[in-house]
């Protein structure tokens, strides 16, 4: 018994294991305590563990296999580190300067790849062109235009072999043949784009390749029936799959950051029909829409901070109506528009009407230096994009507006000041 009890040992911790660790060291500078872990889903970053600061390290264990792209978050500095699995053990460490990181050293050997692979890439894109020009000046023997060939000739080499390193080299491949913006590179078809979304591995949703590559294929024209187009391709990728509800899922996201209203509508509502088995991120996709709706109600949120009032939450402001502003003080539309407010507001009070602006700012000084000039209520959690609320209220631009009744119901959803303001019957 003792030697089988032994071996269920050796299976259980075989099975509880993690698949790699990541190693972050930092200075000892650097306040923050908790760290979170996220992996990729198209374009949609999923948490997947947390982990408290040991001395001045973080250790985290992964227990599922991955390979893809992965972020670093530190909610209490607001900062984010990105890198990459190659389902290997990760280490990097970093400076700091004023709280901010500065510089980030990967030590392993995927992260360390990728990086150099990230700066030749970009400097193809930027400096290759202007290089190429460059060297007809300088045709006879000198140093600077032997300098030039040389690193023309270090920008245009294959980047080696990288059969060690799978994700590395599917991101690199696929980023060089779909969204290198080379001059010479031959246009791309719908055809191909299609046959390599329905072909490609799990990596595709990891890889951040995804919702850029769908951006290409929407750009691909002159075309006479775009909506044609994203019937041809949701067809080849099969919408009763995983991976054709993820494309789907980013599809309908896309309209909805660009305001195509129309199309967004049509495939939201072909989200919303399908009888089968619905992944997790279409799910999301459908209850975000759901909950934004006109006559939705509004979901709650929790003040962090909030200015000119006792209200602990949202639901707790009592107003016939409400007007929502999702705005940033480093917003130049934010900035024109939120004039319109002040100049109303007296008129807006009149009518038992308040106004809740919550910031997407991360800088505290800015937001607070801006909001000594705004009576009504203000709030913010000081995270930038990476506040709860731009999930929650499906927020892809500022200033989005919400006017809300008596019961925190949705009653209009203005695209401008001027608009809510008309709508209030206050002009």
């Amino acid at each position: 018994m003792k030697k089988i009890f032994g071996i269920l040992c050796l299976m259980m911790v075989s099975t509880t294991s993690a698949q790699f660790k990541v190693h972050i060291e930092a200075p000892a500078s650097f306040a923050p305590k908790e760290v979170y872990l996220y992996t990729l889903n198209g374009s949609k970053d999923l948490l997947n563990t947390k982990e408290i600061r040991k001395g001045n390290s973080w250790q985290i264990n992964v227990a599922q296999p991955y390979r893809g792209m992965m972020k670093l978050y530190f909610p209490e500095e607001n900062v984010t580190i990105n890198f990459i699995s190659e389902n290997k053990d990760v280490q990097l460490k970093f400076a700091t300067a004023e709280g901010k990181i500065t510089d980030v050293q990967y030590l392993d050997e995927s992260n360390e790849m990728m990086n150099n692979l990230q700066d030749v890439l970009q400097k193809k894109e930027l400096i290759l062109p202007a290089l190429s020009q460059m060297k007809g000046y300088y045709k006879g023997k000198s140093d600077f235009g032997n300098a030039i060939d040389k690193e023309i000739a270090r920008l245009s080499s294959s980047s080696g072999d990288l059969s060690k390193f799978p994700f590395v080299n599917f991101y690199t491949t696929n980023y060089a043949k779909y969204l290198d913006k080379s001059a010479t590179k031959s246009n791309l078809t719908h055809a191909e784009i299609i046959t390599f979304l329905s072909k490609s591995n799990e990596m595709l949703e990891s890889s951040s390749l995804l919702r850029p590559i769908l951006i290409a294929y929407l750009n691909i024209g002159p075309s006479t029936n775009v909506s044609a187009d994203i019937d041809t391709l949701l067809t080849a990728v099969d919408v009763e799959t995983p991976r054709g509800q993820t494309v789907l899922s980013e599809l309908i996201e896309i309209f909805d950051a660009y305001d195509m209203k129309e199309l967004k509508d049509k495939y939201l509502t072909q989200a919303k029909n399908l009888k089968c088995t619905i992944n997790e991120r279409l799910s999301a996709t459908i209850a975000i829409n759901k909950n934004i709706e006109l006559g939705a109600t509004f979901l709650n949120h929790v003040f962090k901070n909030p200015t000119n009032t006792s209200a602990k939450t949202l639901s707790e402001v009592k107003a016939a109506k409400k007007v929502i502003i999702f705005w940033s003080s480093t917003c130049s539309h934010c900035e024109a528009e939120l004039p319109t407010f002040i100049e109303n507001y007296k008129k807006m009070r009149a009518q038992n009407i308040q106004v809740i602006a919550l910031s997407l700012d991360n800088d505290k000084e800015a937001y607070e230096n801006k909001v000594k000039g705004l009576p009504w209520i203000n709030d913010t959690e000081l995270k930038g994009w990476n506040s709860s609320y731009v999930e929650q209220y499906n927020v892809h631009a500022t200033p989005t507006y919400f006017v809300l009744d008596a019961d925190n119901k949705i009653i209009a959803k203005p695209d401008h000041a001027v608009d809510v303001i008309s709508f209030l019957k206050l002009n």
